[in-house]
């Protein structure tokens, strides 16, 4: 099992070339590097993955309920109509960040509204690539929390002896503290 599946959706594979004064100079594959680099300094373990196709994705999404602990995602135009994709999310029981390289909001009407997003954890929109880095970061302190989460119910249920307890205090605090994103005049929401 992965820690994090990250999904690439549709016509992001054109990133560096599409779009650049909206969508920024960096291909996926520079924002797959960062991504990689970074999930080797959090000590997560990471899968990525990019279509074009619905299908794809919503399987991938099914297969991650058995695969991976979080998933972080860019499902790209599919976020405004499918509504296949914001079943197959609302099925997956751990940790979903949605991310957007531009600010929807400043954006067309219609990519304004996010049929994803009512079945996510939070969105993370506007800062480039770097939407995709503070994601991870996201993902990677809930998963910290149901971890911490875990190891309070084992503490309450006796599974854990005292002299543990003081090893992993500074975990359940860690656990505890709530990121702020919101910088600059992209969007960040926690639900």
């Amino acid at each position: 099992m992965v820690d994090v599946l990250v999904i690439f959706g549709p016509n992001l594979n054109m990133l560096g070339t599409r779009e650049p004064e909206i969508y920024g100079a960096d291909s996926m594959a520079d924002i797959m590097g960062a991504l990689s680099d970074q999930a080797v300094d959090l000590g997560r373990r990471i899968e990525m993955m990019q279509s074009n196709d619905e299908g794809v994705l919503v399987t991938a999404i099914q297969k991650a309920r058995s695969d991976a602990a979080a998933i972080l995602f860019n499902l790209a135009a599919y976020t405004h109509t499918s509504v296949a994709l914001r079943d197959a999310l609302a099925m997956f029981d751990g940790p979903k960040v949605e991310v957007h390289l531009s600010n929807n909001d400043r954006r067309e009407t219609f990519r304004q509204v996010s049929l994803t997003a009512g079945v996510s954890d939070g969105s993370i929109v506007g800062f480039g690539a770097d939407s995709f880095r503070l994601g991870l970061d996201a993902v990677h302190r809930l998963l910290l929390r149901r971890e911490g989460a875990g190891a309070i119910r084992q503490i309450r249920g006796g599974d854990i002896g005292w002299p543990r307890i003081f090893v992993m205090w500074p975990l359940l605090a860690l656990a505890a503290w709530a990121p702020c994103l919101a910088l600059y005049s992209a969007k960040v929401v926690w639900r």
